[in-house]
């Protein structure tokens, strides 16, 4: 049991009604206050720190997926009628406007006026699509949706898996056909597998399995873990390679310490959904090792989480918010594992970092990134193709759960 002393609880205290009131107050409500679109029924893509909207930028399938599963898991630990309304409203925005009903899957951008812009299949578009799609199953209990997570699936399974050596390649054309510029996004590598990808292909797979308990599914999950584990993580280092060959030879020596620790956490949650208890005792001692690592080398004396390092050191020191949010997530699930509370003080810290110098106090929501220094970066966009309520609004429900049952065993 976690050792925790009278001012340790009080703190445990505090810091869950903080996060719960950061989650319910701020995150949740932002999006619904600032982000609907009742002119299109669907969302505006893109709103700076000052909520000056842009109607004219293009709108990824990426964004509503992720309101998708964020507001579908709100949904289900608090059952308000918002939330629901929040959750069929991107549920009918991606089948509306990004299913592609010939050749499956989901397209990857439409412009402003809806007519599709980018029809390329995205591994991890469709990762996000399975995703967000077995969540809503799960708080609705609507058929049709689970049918279409598991043809998502298996389209992922029949057109992306890479036969010879394992894995996923990253992107395809709009008919699945090879497509020569795989590239995520502008600021990735070309390269034909990436862990970026194929975290989330398991993330999906982890939460698909717990609403379709398929033998097809459950081997194809399995094989992805074994696969994060032997090829993705560095055990010697303990950190995760990003970019890689078709045969696993790495494409880069960054490391990204953000994905460290959400690979830690998601990791042990695929064990636990799978049932191996043999396989979860190997991957939470990997995990408390990627947290150590994470706390040793990634993170700043202010506990905040940097974005990037690599052999020569720290090679990017602004503090982006998802770092900062699956952080406080992973180094929970670190001192749930090991009872060491130097992990239960680095969730706490890195969550004070964010209190302070992320959450917007004056317009809501969080910034997307501020400096070493602290100082905001003004360029870029509170709500985009990228900023969503993903990564904040699944701390906020991880971090109520994790620090009640911490709280439960204090007492």
């Amino acid at each position: 049991m976690l050792q925790t002393n009278t001012t340790g609880r009080s703190n445990l205290q505090t810091a869950l009604r903080a996060i719960e009131s950061d989650l319910r107050g701020n995150i949740l409500s932002f999006w619904i206050d600032h982000v609907v679109n009742p002119e299109s029924g669907s969302f505006h893509g893109a709103l700076s720190n000052d909520l000056v909207l842009d109607v004219t930028v293009e709108r990824g399938a990426l964004l509503s997926s992720r309101i998708l599963w964020t507001y579908s898991a709100a949904y289900r630990q608090y059952p308000e009628q918002a939330y629901r309304a929040m959750a069929d409203r991107a549920y009918a925005d991606l089948m509306t406007h990004f299913h592609d009903r010939e050749h499956g899957g989901f397209f990857w951008a439409i412009a402003a006026d809806g007519h599709v812009t980018s029809d390329r299949k995205q591994v991890y578009g469709q990762a996000f699509a399975i995703y967000a799609l077995s969540e809503y199953h799960s708080a609705t209990g609507q058929a049709d949706v689970l049918d279409e997570a598991i043809a998502v699936f298996r389209l992922v399974e029949s057109k992306a898996r890479e036969p010879q050596y394992g894995g996923y390649l990253e992107a395809f054309a709009r008919d699945w056909g090879a497509i020569a510029d795989m590239r995520l996004s502008a600021l990735d590598l070309n390269a034909p597998k990436s862990q970026n990808t194929l975290l989330h292909v398991m993330e999906a797979y982890t939460n698909l399995l717990r609403v379709w308990p398929d033998e097809c599914l459950r081997c194809a999950l399995a094989d992805l873990v074994d696969i994060m584990l032997r090829h993705v993580v560095d055990a010697a280092s303990s950190h995760l390679g990003l970019f890689f060959t078709e045969d696993w030879q790495p494409f880069s020596d960054r490391i990204s310490f953000g994905h460290d620790i959400e690979a830690a956490w998601l990791l042990a949650d695929a064990a636990k959904v799978l049932g191996d208890a043999a396989l979860l005792a190997h991957i939470e001692q990997l995990a408390v090792r990627i947290a150590e690592v994470t706390l040793a080398e990634g993170v700043d004396a202010d506990g905040s989480v940097f974005y990037e390092g690599g052999p020569e050191g720290i090679s990017n020191s602004d503090k982006e918010w998802w770092p900062q949010a699956e952080a406080v997530i992973g180094f929970l699930n670190a001192a749930q594992i090991s009872d060491d509370p130097k992990f239960f003080a680095a969730a706490l810290r890195t969550w004070d970092f964010i209190a302070e110098h992320l959450i917007d106090r004056q317009h809501g929501e969080w910034f997307r990134a501020v400096t070493r220094d602290g100082v905001l970066l003004g360029d870029v966009l509170k709500v985009s193709f990228w900023k969503c309520p993903y990564h904040n609004g699944r701390m906020g429900l991880e971090a109520v759960r994790r620090l009640g049952e911490i709280a439960a065993k204090c007492r």
